[in-house]
């Protein structure tokens, strides 16, 4: 499938991702439990900046303000019929942007989960999932993204779900899950399981990985798990660990810290990188200097890993056989 993504990677060895969305717009004023998505119809000039701080900051691709844009999140915000026109905005908005940005930038359709645990031991179906995110796929379509992204998955059922819809939509597709039990998602799987996983999709991803999480520390080591792949890899770790400070959730990683990030990142065999939870135009303009300045360096140890960013939160990957370990339980913030 020829699109901008493929051709993008065709021609470079790495490329910048964007940052947090919800960091940002917190910072712009949004109230802890207002629904962003309804920002794009709102307040589309906070999301434009949103998406140029994004671009200015060295992005390659950013993606949409749609994370919770499918029927059963914005039910909860009596939004469920909305799907279709929020997600074009937020779509509109961003092709906007990239087509100002005077080189090759990529718009991402954020596709979340549902909120929703799927059979058999929740009440999401198959088909209402495939219907979901396909609405929702067929919006960020019309709006001119170049790729759907789905993003933060637990359940291999709900990923597949998202792989169909985006075949329904004829649209190419990226994924991440998100790894924060001891190397596993929520829902039990490790990385080897989600590279196995995408061979067996509806639609095959242009590029699949991992994001948010517990810290980059375990995000790399995930990484290093999808060792035998040969689809691009993408790692989007949040910057550090998030702190409560008056009255605020606070990520404690510096620029400094991400732009080590983003190089090991890249020598751990991820292709796209970008932040999540915390991650700031300040950390990616200092991760895309590292980039650019820093030559690549062998494959990481877990040893090097860790000497750079700080400990992992559990003994275990969940590749070893040795299942979840205890850890830390630390509050995630929403990207």
């Amino acid at each position: 499938m020829t699109n901008a993504l493929s051709r993008l990677l065709a021609d470079r060895d790495w490329l910048l991702a964007d940052g947090a969305t919800g960091t940002q717009l917190f910072n712009m004023g949004l109230s802890s439990g207002d629904a962003p998505e309804l920002w794009n119809a709102d307040h589309p000039d906070r999301i434009h900046r949103l998406y140029s701080d994004a671009v200015n900051a060295g992005s390659d691709l950013f993606l949409t303000n749609t994370f919770g844009g499918n029927a059963s999140r914005l039910k909860l915000h009596d939004a469920q019929d909305r799907v279709f026109e929020l997600n074009r905005l937020a779509a509109e908005i961003g092709r906007e942007v990239a087509d100002s940005a005077g080189r090759p930038v990529i718009v991402a359709g954020s596709m979340g989960p549902t909120g929703d645990i799927m059979v058999p031991m929740g009440t999401l179906t198959h088909e209402s999932a495939v219907e979901m995110f396909h609405e929702q796929a067929e919006g960020l379509k019309a709006g001119g993204a170049d790729v759907l992204w789905s993003e933060t998955i637990s359940a291999p059922e709900e990923l597949k779900a998202a792989s169909e819809a985006a075949k329904l939509a004829d649209m190419p597709w990226c994924c991440t899950m998100s790894f924060d039990t001891a190397g596993r998602t929520m829902m039990g799987l490790t990385s080897a399981a989600l590279t196995a996983l995408t061979k067996r999709l509806p639609q095959q991803p242009l590029a699949f990985g991992a994001n948010c999480g517990v810290g980059s520390s375990d995000l790399l080591r995930t990484v290093l798990g999808f060792d035998g792949s040969d689809i691009p890899i993408i790692a989007k770790g949040n910057a550090g660990i998030p702190k409560y400070h008056d009255g605020h959730i606070h990520y404690d990683g510096t620029p400094d810290l991400m732009a080590d990030y983003a190089c090991l990142a890249r020598d751990s065999g991820a292709t796209i990188i970008g932040g999540c939870c915390g991650t700031t135009p300040d950390h990616l303009r200092r991760m895309r200097a590292a980039l650019e300045s820093r030559p690549r360096g062998e494959r990481p140890t877990l040893q090097q890993i860790t000497a750079k960013l700080g400990g992992f939160s559990s003994e275990s990957d969940g590749t070893d056989g040795a299942g979840p370990a205890p850890r830390v339980t630390r509050r995630r913030a929403r990207s």
